[in-house]
């Protein structure tokens, strides 16, 4: 039984910088030439990914937007788009805005991805919008309206905001459309003291994706080794036969893991598939 792993990035494979060590990337290279399988399934775009990934030799597509694309790293085509239905994707929209705040809208159009915005309303934002363009992000796009964004096909909004901001965000989404999208709630690792709410398709969980890429490579006889640290991270935990926590992971994540290895800051994921394929 060949065995298929696939890892979460930030917090997990990624160090605290946002970046794969020199151990890591030579490591998984080394792995990758010799035929193990692997890949990732992150939060993050392909657009966000490739600058970190783009000199690992990856045959396998990527997951990302937690399984709203499933897409070739190399050339960002998308294999797999679960997308929010446009009437409901502007009534969460409503609700977003009714709550005073405003996301950023992650769309495909038929031929390119982007995310759209219309005001900044907070230094949040702000850091994230500089970051994605410090890295000449090709998809942020500043329009007046945001609901002209729907001519697209959106598949996630991104809010971002004070944490008890985003507590009553998700409330009010939740009450708004009960069990009818998938909501995960982040503390960013990266601009200290702001929190993400990122709102996607009910279809668009790790889990999923990784069961249709699993279909479209035809590798249905495979054993599935995870690893994450985050609650986004349990839908894949599920589908594993087995799954690893990382140290620095979330208690709760950690009660759906078979085990619990080191740190993502101790190149935890790439030593343990190492040590596993010998």
């Amino acid at each position: 039984m060949p065995t298929l792993y696939i890892t979460d990035l930030d917090g997990t494979l990624l160090h605290n910088d946002a970046t794969l060590s020199a151990f890591g990337s030579s490591t998984l290279r080394d792995l990758l030439s010799r035929g193990v399988l692997f890949t990732v399934a992150s939060a993050r775009s392909v657009t966000s990914i490739r600058p970190i990934l783009d000199d690992l030799p990856l045959t396998l597509p990527i997951i990302e937007f937690n399984g709203a694309f499933i897409s070739d790293l190399k050339t960002g085509d998308h294999a797999v788009i679960n997308d929010i239905d446009r009437d409901l994707a502007e009534g969460i929209f409503d609700v977003i805005r009714s709550t005073d705040c405003l996301p950023f809208i992650s769309t495909y159009n038929g031929t390119a991805d982007r995310v759209y915005y219309e005001k900044i309303l907070n230094d949040g934002m702000q850091q994230h919008l500089d970051n994605r363009r410090a890295s000449d992000d090709p998809r942020l796009r500043q329009i007046d309206r945001l609901a002209d964004a729907f001519a697209d096909r959106v598949v996630c909004f991104s809010v971002i905001d004070r944490s008890e901001t985003i507590v009553e965000v998700r409330k009010a989404i939740e009450a708004a459309y009960p069990d009818q999208v998938e909501m995960h709630f982040y503390k960013d690792n990266y601009i200290p003291g702001w929190s993400w709410l990122t709102v996607n398709d009910l279809k668009a969980t790790k889990g999923r994706a990784i069961q249709t890429l699993i279909d479209l490579a035809g590798l249905d006889d495979s054993e599935i080794v995870a690893f994450g640290d985050h609650t986004n991270d349990i839908e894949m935990f599920r589908v594993a036969h087995r799954s690893y926590a990382v140290a620095n992971a979330g208690e709760e994540l950690k009660t759906h893991s078979t085990g619990t290895i080191g740190s993502n800051e101790e190149d935890s994921v790439p030593r343990f598939i190492l040590a596993d394929c010998r």
